[in-house]
Formats: C-alpha cells, sequence, structure tokens
C-alpha cells in the first residue's frame, strides 16, 4: 500500500491540519503501516493490540492538543499507531532493535511519551499526578489515560479511581474495551447516547439539578437514583459514577465519527470523565481478527497475506519444560493447584488449564493477590505453584515477605524470563530476583543450568515444606534431553563440571568458576581456554558453603558468575560465605552491570554485558593476568 497521506503526517500537528473527511483513509494507511512494520521485523512485535487502537490513537491526537495535552498509554503495547503518528514513522523499522526506538513509550525518546509505562494498570494514577500537577502549577492542559479491559482488573488501577473520583481533577479515563467477550451492543442507539451523556446540556442539567436538591436531601438522593437507574438500562456505568466519574459510552472505538464528537465534548467538561470505548484486537486484519490470542505478538518475519507459522517443533524452551512439569506433577499429587496472574500462554499453563481446570486459577493482572491468595491455598493443605515473571513478582514482594515468608508457606514461584529478556527491554528484565528473594528468611532460590535440571529442581521446589523460588530463562537453553523421571537433587548441593588441570605453568593461577544457572555453559566455554575448574552451583540459597570453602582451599582465584545484578545477588552470597568462614582469597563477581540493560538481541546483549563466554574469559584475565599456559604432565624417567 502506498501510504501518501500518512507520509504527510510528521507529528500530531500535522494531523490536526487533516479534513475529518480524510481521517478514514489516513486510518487504513496506519493500520497497513503497522502491520508492514511487525511483519517485516526478524525481532516481531505486538501485533493484536496496536491494530485495534489504530481510530482511538488518531482520535485521541485529534481532539487533545499533544504534547501539551498528556495521554498516558497502560502497558503501552498498544502505542505503535501512537509512536508512527509522533515523528517516529521512519524509525520503526529499528524498532525493538538494539538503539532502536523501544516497543513501549520512553521518556527519553520522545516529548509524546508522557511518562514510562510496560506494566499494567499504571495509568490512571500517573494521568491523575499529572493532572494535580497542572492544577497546582495553574496550566489548562488535560490528561488522559488509556487503559485496557485487562488492566482493570488490577488493585492499583481501582485504588487510583478511588483516589482520582474525589479529587476533582480534570482528567479523562479511557476504557479501551477490546474483549469481545464482554463487550456491549454498539451502533446509532449507543452513539447518540454517547454524545447526549458527554455534552454540556447533560452536563449543567445534571449538576444544576444536583446544586438545586442539595438543601433536600431526600430529593436529592431520588433524582440520584433515578439517574443512576435510567443510565443502567442502557450502560454499565454506575459503578464507575460511584467512583466519582461522569461515565460515558460504550461507543464503537473503530468510529471516528463517534469517537472524535465524544471527546471534543469530554474535553471542555470539568471534573474526572470516563470514556468506555469497545474495539477489537487485531481489527481490521481477519487473520488477527479470528486469532486475537495467536497474533498477539509475533516473533519474526511473517507475509501477512499468509499470516503467522507455527515454528517446526524443536527442542523444548524452559517455559514448555515447566508446563509439561506442571501437567506431570499434578497426576502424580492431587494436592498441586496452578496459579497465574493473566500469564497462562506466555508461561506455559495452556495444557494444564485443559487437563486440570478445577486446580487451574487465572486470577486476572493481580500479582499481589495471586501471591496472597496461594497463601490460603497453602494454608488448607495444598501445594500452590504460582507461574509469574520474574520482573512480575516484584509487584507482590510485600505479600511474598508478609503472606508467604513470615508465616513459611509452601508455595513454589517459578520465575519465567529470569535474567535478559532481549527485545522487550529494562521493564521485562528479570534482573533482580536473585538479590530481593534471598534476603527473605526461609526462602529458597535454585538457579537450574539446563531444561533437565529445571524440571529436577521445580520437583525438588514442590517435595520441600518452605516456600521456594526456581527460577529460569526465556527461551530455550543448552538443548539437552530432557528425562521423563523425576528426581530429587538434594537441597543446597552443587556439583563440578569441570576441574582444573593439576599440572599448570609455573606462576599460573588456578581458578575455580562458581557459575549459577544460565551462565553454567558459557563458564564451561571460557574455562576451556583458562584451564579453570567450573562448579555449577545450582542453589543460591541455600548454598553450598562447604563447596565455596572447598574451592577456595584449593583454588587461588574465585569467580562468580550469574545472569542477575551483581549488587546482592548470588556473588554477594559466596563473598558472604567466605567472610563468614574467615576465607581470604580474591574473588571476581561477574554478573549483569549497576545499569538498566536496553532492548535488543539477547545474545547481543549478553555479549555487551561480557556473560558470554568470550566476555567470561576477557574479564578473568584482566583481572587476574595473562592466560596461564597448560603443562602436559611428566613422561615418568
Amino acid at each position: 500500500m502506498n501510504h501518501t497521506l500518512l507520509k504527510t503526517i510528521n507529528s500530531p500537528a500535522d494531523l490536526r491540519k487533516l479534513p475529518r473527511a480524510e481521517l478514514p483513509k489516513l486510518a487504513t494507511e496506519l493500520r497497513d503501516c503497522v502491520l508492514q512494520t511487525v511483519a517485516q521485523s526478524h525481532i516481531g512485535g505486538h501485533l493484536g493490540s496496536n491494530l485495534g487502537t489504530v481510530e482511538l490513537t488518531i482520535a485521541l491526537h485529534y481532539v487533545f492538543n499533544t504534547p501539551e495535552d498528556r495521554l498516558v498509554w497502560d502497558v503501552g503495547h498498544q502505542t505503535y499507531p501512537h509512536k508512527i503518528l509522533t515523528g517516529r514513522r521512519d524509525r520503526m523499522p529499528t524498532l525493538r532493535t538494539l538503539g532502536g526506538i523501544g516497543g513501549f513509550p520512553r521518556r527519553d525518546e520522545s516529548d509524546y511519551d508522557t511518562f514510562g509505562t510496560a506494566h499494567s494498570s499504571t495509568s490512571i494514577s500517573a494521568a491523575l499526578g499529572m493532572a494535580l500537577g497542572a492544577k497546582i502549577k495553574g496550566d489548562s492542559r488535560k490528561s488522559v489515560a488509556i487503559i485496557g479491559d485487562g488492566a482493570m482488573t488490577a488493585g492499583m488501577a481501582f485504588e487510583a479511581l478511588n483516589n482520582a473520583g474525589v479529587s476533582g481533577a480534570d482528567m479523562l479515563v479511557v476504557l479501551n474495551d477490546n474483549d469481545m467477550s464482554i463487550s456491549p451492543p454498539v451502533g446509532a442507539l449507543n452513539r447518540y447516547l454517547a454524545r447526549l451523556l458527554s455534552g454540556k446540556f447533560y452536563s449543567v442539567a445534571r449538576d444544576t439539578a444536583k446544586s438545586v436538591l442539595k438543601n433536600a436531601p431526600p430529593l436529592l438522593e431520588l433524582a440520584r437514583r433515578l439517574e443512576e437507574h435510567a443510565k443502567g438500562m442502557v450502560v454499565p456505568g454506575t459503578i464507575f459514577e460511584e467512583f466519582g466519574f461522569n461515565y460515558v459510552g460504550p461507543i464503537d472505538g473503530h468510529d471516528l465519527e463517534s469517537l472524535i464528537p465524544t471527546l471534543e465534548n469530554l474535553r471542555n467538561l470539568k471534573g474526572p470523565q470516563f470514556l468506555h470505548v469497545v474495539t477489537r484486537k487485531g481489527h481490521g486484519y481477519k487473520l488477527a481478527e479470528a486469532d486475537p490470542v495467536g497474533y498477539h505478538a509475533a516473533s519474526g518475519t511473517f507475509d501477512p497475506t499468509v499470516g503467522i507459522k507455527k515454528s517446526a517443533a524443536g527442542k523444548p524452551t524452559y517455559t514448555q519444560v515447566f508446563g509439561q512439569w506442571l501437567c506431570d506433577m499434578a497426576a502424580q499429587d492431587e494436592r498441586l493447584v496452578g496459579i497465574t496472574p493473566a500469564m497462562r500462554e506466555g508461561s506455559g499453563m495452556v495444557e494444564f488449564e485443559k487437563r486440570f481446570p478445577k486446580r487451574y486459577f487465572d486470577v486476572g493482572i493481580a500479582e499481589q493477590h495471586a501471591v496472597t491468595f496461594a497463601g490460603g491455598l497453602a494454608c488448607e493443605g495444598l501445594k500452590p505453584v504460582v507461574a509469574i515473571y520474574s520482573t512480575f513478582l516484584q509487584r507482590g514482594y510485600d505479600q511474598l515477605i508478609h503472606d508467604i515468608a513470615i508465616q513459611n508457606l509452601p508455595v513454589v514461584f517459578a520465575l519465567d524470563r529470569a535474567g535478559l529478556v532481549g527485545a522487550d527491554g529494562a521493564t521485562h528484565a528479570g534482573a533482580y530476583d536473585i538479590a530481593y528473594l534471598r534476603c527473605i528468611p526461609n526462602m529458597s532460590v535454585f538457579t537450574p543450568s539446563d531444561e533437565n535440571e529445571c524440571r529436577q529442581l521445580l520437583y525438588t521446589a514442590f517435595m520441600q515444606d518452605h516456600p521456594v523460588a526456581v527460577r529460569y530463562p526465556r527461551g530455550r537453553g543448552a538443548g539437552v534431553e530432557v528425562q521423563s523421571a523425576m528426581t530429587q537433587i538434594p537441597l543446597g548441593t552443587g556439583e563440578l563440571r569441570r576441574e582444573a588441570s593439576i599440572n599448570q605453568a609455573h606462576g599460573a593461577k588456578r581458578i575455580a568458576i562458581l557459575a549459577f544457572g544460565s551462565m553454567v555453559y558459557p563458564a564451561l566455554q571460557a574455562a576451556e581456554g583458562l584451564d579453570a575448574t567450573v562448579a555449577n552451583m545450582r542453589f543460591v540459597k541455600p548454598l553450598d558453603v562447604a563447596l565455596v570453602t572447598e574451592l577456595a582451599r584449593t583454588h587461588d582465584v574465585i569467580v562468580t558468575v550469574e545472569e542477575g545484578c551483581t549488587q546482592g545477588g548470588a556473588g554477594s552470597a559466596v563473598l558472604e560465605a567466605l567472610q563468614t568462614a574467615g576465607v581470604e582469597i580474591p574473588v571476581l563477581v561477574l554478573g549483569l552491570p549497576d545499569e538498566f540493560v536496553e532492548h535488543g538481541d539477547p545474545v547481543k546483549l549478553l555479549q555487551l554485558c561480557g556473560l558470554d563466554a568470550a566476555g567470561i574469559e576477557q574479564s578473568i584475565i584482566k583481572r587476574f593476568g595473562a592466560r596461564p599456559a597448560l603443562v602436559r604432565p611428566a613422561v615418568n624417567q
């Protein structure tokens, strides 16, 4: 498609110059641009959600004076149209690549990205802060939060609604409802009602009536109830009215002739406003409309005329290993229950839900609730397994300490996406779980080195009577065979994977590398050139202190390697153990740097962080001197 109209739009100011009649054509070109961008990207990107917000994005930038008026996108995985319209069209081929534009809004990328997002349910809080900030400063700008129906399941969204409703802030919350199973019918009647309820006449009439009747409480209450019930017959807005918002909708989120007049009316109203729009994931691309889950995101290039093809089956990913273990374990032990905070597909629980529907719980985007809910199940003698991304468990940290660890409840946390995650960037990287988990009493932390060890350590974790986290990375591991049998690994025991040669060149340092989790295999590669000993530590907590001290006794230097932050991480645990044992030895701690690692190809990112085999080897050589030359065993005389 030739994007003749879209090419003239270099900023929302250009968009606002267009006659309204041109906007449907612009929407068609914008939707095609999003589709082609994702389809041609080798690194992929979010698709369905972006196709569904094309008209809404156009309408918001057309009506509001952005960036002076603030748009805050919840999560931000639906902002590709926003990026294209705000001067980044030519950079879209760099989307989610190293040095390119991000897949989510970033304040350091554009003035139009007013708040950095990527985790759910933050938009209303941020927009409220901006609205009240403008009020304090005497500015007249507007603040708009755009939040999806899935994000409304999180408590934080309702906390913000509760605060906003009594704040008197001039702000608008746009609920983007794209779950077709709960969408009410839309059409001419709903369009008419939306315009009516958002218009000045309705607003003035309502406020005047409240003013006149405020001195007659019984009549005011009667009027409020009549209004509530009258609106309730045609719109599901009562709950938002109770929060203190003026509810408008639902309206068709793909109908620009409905969206623009309604937004224009709402822009001029005072106080908290709430607009309910109904959109469809994948709108305008029939393959995505028919399979919104499958087209939520693409992982690589594809032909839009053919669609996304499933990749050929290969070695299982860590997520698949977890999903298979969960089903196998559930078949053996009926106490097992599985919990996910709205990440069924991402966490590998699709098959588990099919086979054990009564023991499967999707609690929505509510990580705090997921953790405490698991604690309640554990109190009843069940064995909960919470499948959650490392970065998302951060949101349930208080519950993890207060509701699980203090009570020493046997909950297993399966931490997917531990370490760097690539194209999703710093917001999704599992960089901190080792540090924030190992400091909690009663908590154990397991770090499997490959797919088979992941299965065995999950089983080991399930057999414990206290809380345990098993962290594993995104994607595939070393490609080892996964054994069907499940065997407990003795708690807190590491293993030697490689021992250094006894005979070394004169003056060469004997090196021991203590590797945790995903770093075992690059450490083994690095050790070949250094003739170093490599230990697969397996457990951060409890740490194999006996192995650590023995290696310190028999080697000249210790190196720790982990795919996590070094501050308070596994290397810190080793240093603490050596200090407690009174052992003095040079220690080099390798891990993720004290900075947020950007989005990009995960292999390249590990290289940049010095966590590939070459980087590990070079760091050791730089710290401890030239590479040791190996000495062949002498021939007996």
